[in-house]
């Protein structure tokens, strides 16, 4: 047997405990920056399996595996939850709850997948440090908190992730995603986008809802300033570039014969381009100042950048090797060419900070019966619940064995004796 078809054929051995693993994870999710009992959980299994574990970045959690000379391969999973509560009947569905950011009482649940992420990479880190006759090089194995607030890999580099670790040649990473189970999407080049959520807050004059001559009324600015930013995707982006600004929320006042003193506008934007990005931003505060400046608004508009993503954008050679990996080893048909989605995520900031390439890909989660009817049908959008939906619920099988198959099979590209 060769060493490639060993390491495999020792997955199927794995998914008995990766099952249980799963719910038990689904049952107990945590929130962003507070993932203590995951990460607790995956130091104790990557130290019985021979890994030399650090805890960097707070909940980050970094098992390396060195197994002789060869290449180093980063392999990163994201590990928390989100403020939602589930709703998907399942028996081993999430009941917890927790405390958010702003002190809020939440449902908490693992409505992107992340409990899948950890637990395919776990169930990789285990067959890597089982068949190490197989395969010479350096395994990482990165697990990272925060990925829903944008805040992990930048606390993980903060915390000197550089330094502590072995600087890898390659790093991979994948998602799972609503589409048919059992296939991997990829892509060279953008496969998600960069985002960046934007406070502005814009300055009128209060007044007496019936004086409105005493005022600069902020609600008016704001409305001129939401149609004006139409115009930057419409007018002001070229036909076929491709750029999102969202307006997500547009607040101001309290009382119907008041005319506050200000307004407060919550943006969104995508773009697969850096270049356009920064153009789009500049865009909005041109508009903003501009629409102000008409206004006569009193003071100067604040602008607050928060939940910043970066661009997630394959290397050629590393998808295209990744690639060639999977078709030879998932079933005809399985493996495809993704287009880019507009979500956007922060695994890119760890390669990028190390100065090594990357590819990142997607793993189907829907019963393929119910997403090809779906398909057929026209209501893939309508009738099946996507990430961060309440209803949000991979199917475990084949699910979990293709998640881990990919990780597996995507380094071993790289650590495979020869290569």
């Amino acid at each position: 047997m060769s060493d490639a078809k060993k390491v495999l054929s020792a997955l199927e051995d794995e998914l008995g405990w990766q099952r249980e693993l799963y719910k038990d994870l689904h049952r107990h999710p945590e929130l962003s920056l507070q993932e203590f009992a995951t990460a607790q959980l995956i130091e104790q299994k990557l130290a019985s399996w021979g890994f030399a574990v650090q805890r960097i970045g707070g909940t980050g959690v970094v098992g390396v595996l060195e197994n002789g000379a060869g290449a180093c391969v980063l392999a990163r999973a994201d590990i928390d939850a989100l403020p939602v509560t589930e709703a998907t009947g399942l028996d081993y569905a999430s009941t917890a709850t927790g405390t958010d950011s702003d002190g809020s009482v939440v449902g908490v649940m693992h409505a992107c997948g992340h409990d899948m992420h950890v637990t395919a990479l776990l169930g990789a880190a285990k067959v890597f440090a089982d068949q190490r006759d197989a395969w010479t090089g350096t395994y990482i194995a990165l697990f990272q908190p925060a990925e829903e607030t944008a805040a992990g890999a930048r606390a993980m580099l903060d915390d000197g992730l550089l330094t502590k670790v072995p600087r890898p040649d390659v790093a991979l990473a994948q998602h799972v995603m609503a589409t048919e189970a059992g296939t991997i999407g990829t892509t060279a080049g953008p496969i998600l986008s960069a985002g960046d959520s934007i406070k502005i807050t814009v300055h009128g004059r209060g007044a007496h809802g019936s004086m409105p001559h005493n005022s600069v009324d902020p609600v008016v600015l704001a409305a001129s300033i939401v149609l004006r930013l139409q115009t930057i995707v419409s007018r002001e982006t070229m036909p076929g570039e491709f750029a999102v600004v969202t307006v997500g929320a547009s607040n101001a006042g309290s009382k119907s014969n008041i005319i506050a003193d200000r307004a407060v506008l919550l943006l969104n934007v995508r773009t697969y381009d850096t270049e356009l990005r920064a153009r789009v931003i500049a865009s909005i505060e041109r508009i903003v100042r501009g629409e102000c400046a008409v206004s006569g608004s009193p003071k100067e508009p604040e602008f607050e950048y928060y939940d910043q993503y970066p661009l997630t954008s394959n290397d050629a050679d590393v998808n295209a090797r990744v690639t060639q990996a999977f078709t030879a080893h998932f079933p005809a048909g399985a493996v495809y060419h993704t287009a880019p989605a507009t979500a956007s995520e922060d695994f890119s900031r760890v390669p990028d900070a190390f100065g090594v390439p990357y590819a990142y890909w997607t793993v189907g989660s829907v019963p393929a019966d119910v997403y090809r009817k779906a398909v057929a049908k026209g209501t893939v959008a309508a009738d099946i619940p996507a990430n961060h939906s309440p209803f949000f619920a991979p199917a475990i099988d084949p699910t979990l064995g293709a998640a881990t198959r990919a990780q597996v099979v995507a380094a071993f590209a790289y650590l495979a004796k020869g290569e």
